[in-house]
């Protein structure tokens, strides 16, 4: 449909893409959102997905629901597609149908907001991948689901006790708050969900190991609130080995290389089920456009953006979410933007207000970020927040209070209020009930084990 407004693309329906669509909706722009998938993804929860505590709809929900009254206005095309690239200089972007065969199709801009996110970085082994997986989709939340239900059926049919403890080791590789909630969810699953329903196996001795590289977990928070989760998750039955780098992955386990500060020794540890949650980089689709915008990389792979989230030379392509290496321009220095939700959804707003201003010729602004906080959870009643309040300063709290900050947090940031009510009830079932809602999974085909070996 031709139309005489500026034609704007938005690509990636995640925090950042569907803020700056809903501000965007409101102005006299021509508004293109391209997603590959048809949900909205609520990833701060998606670790429930992959250990069954929630199914997939608590956390997600289809974008043209999320948009149908931004679509009612008239200047909003929702479209499903993979991005493959983007022509600069004719100022396109081509989008790959999403059944075998389709075609490509061209859609022409003037101005692009790419929120297109990361992948999992394997930090140049690739080939861990497939004992490894990492979650960012629902789709890795299934596989991973799979896989851990699996283990304890393999465990149970196993008669070598060496196999069987094999099984019943659980190896999540990175200490960041998904690595934390996973393993602090995972002996839940172990001490309780499973008790009783087995016969030659006793879940209870399953083992979980979380392994980070650098000397804490959680390095993004204060080292006391690092102290606190690790010893919450060591009370919990959890093995936290921190200073392991991990050298090999195979279908047995991980090869670990330990540092004790002075000298470093290798270990193997014998693991059938393996998570990955070490690392981010950039998606594919950011190289191709620092390559042709001349961008700049970071270590990372996410791409260097102005102060006003453009990209160099190009005002007209803004970067936000985790795929932009983006600053903070407030009081002082500017400072890094973290990665996470809230820091997107504020790129999102900030980078559809800039667009706007750009249209009426007025100055763009630098881009700042209000530090809300970071919070955590590491098991059944056990949390850790660092919040930033105005006027106050830093408040910092951990175990059952922080808990149940979590949970509320969790609950409000929830899209729709069927999502809210469904997290309420599931969690409300499991905390009584030590029950998870979500156990069904596919039966894989014949010859194809559901742990990937």
């Amino acid at each position: 449909m031709k139309t005489s407004l500026p034609r704007v693309v938005v690509i990636g329906c995640g925090f950042g893409g569907l803020e700056a669509v809903r501000r965007l909706s409101h102005a006299a722009v021509d508004t293109t959102l391209i997603d590959r998938t048809n949900h909205h993804l609520f990833q701060p929860l998606l670790y429930q997905v992959a250990t069954a505590g929630l199914s997939a709809p608590a956390v997600s929900a289809p974008i043209r629901h999320i948009l149908r009254r931004e679509m009612r206005r008239g200047n909003l095309t929702v479209l499903q597609g993979e991005v493959t690239g983007i022509d600069v200089v004719g100022r396109r972007v081509i989008v790959a149908g999403t059944m075998p065969g389709d075609g490509a199709d061209t859609i022409a801009y003037d101005h692009l907001i790419v929120a297109a996110g990361t992948t999992n970085s394997y930090f140049g082994h690739s080939e861990w991948a497939r004992h490894a997986p990492g979650l960012k989709t629902l789709a890795d939340a299934f596989v991973i689901r799979a896989r851990v239900i699996g283990a304890f059926e393999e465990a149970e049919r196993a008669t070598d006790p060496a196999v069987r403890a094999r099984w019943l080791t659980v190896a999540i590789i990175g200490g960041g708050p998904t690595g934390v909630e996973m393993a602090g969810t995972m002996t839940e699953i172990a001490q309780h969900t499973l008790r009783g329903e087995f016969r030659r196996i006793d879940p209870k001795s399953t083992r979980v190991v979380l392994i980070e590289g650098s000397e804490r977990i959680l390095g993004t928070f204060v080292p006391e609130l690092s102290r606190r989760a690790r010893e919450q998750l060591v009370r919990l039955g959890v093995d936290v080995r921190t200073g392991c780098r991990v050298t090999g992955i195979d279908a047995d386990g991980v090869n670990l290389e330990v540092h004790d500060g002075v000298s470093a020794r290798h270990e193997r540890l014998e693991a059938r089920t393996v998570i990955w949650a070490a690392g981010v980089t950039g998606v594919p689709l950011g190289r191709a456009l620092a390559e042709a915008t001349g961008a700049t990389l970071d270590r990372g792979g996410r791409l260097v953006v102005e102060p006003d989230l453009s990209l160099p030379g190009h005002p007209e392509i803004a970067v936000i979410g985790d795929l932009a290496a983006a600053l903070s321009y407030g009081d002082g220095a500017p400072k890094p933007v973290p990665g996470l939700s809230p820091s997107a959804k504020q790129m999102g707003r900030a980078a559809a207000a800039n667009l706007l201003h750009r249209l009426r010729g007025e100055p763009t602004r630098p881009f700042r970020y209000i530090d809300y906080g970071n919070l955590a959870t590491v098991g059944r009643k056990a949390a850790v927040v660092d919040l930033g309040v105005p006027l106050i300063g830093a408040v910092r709290f951990s175990g059952i209070p922080a808990w149940l900050f979590w949970l509320f947090a969790h609950i409000y940031f929830l899209i729709g209020f069927r999502n809210r009510l469904n997290v309420m009830l599931d969690w409300a079932w499991a905390y009584f009930t030590h029950e998870r809602a979500a156990r069904v999974v596919p039966q894989p085909e014949r010859g194809a084990m559901p742990t990937g070996s």
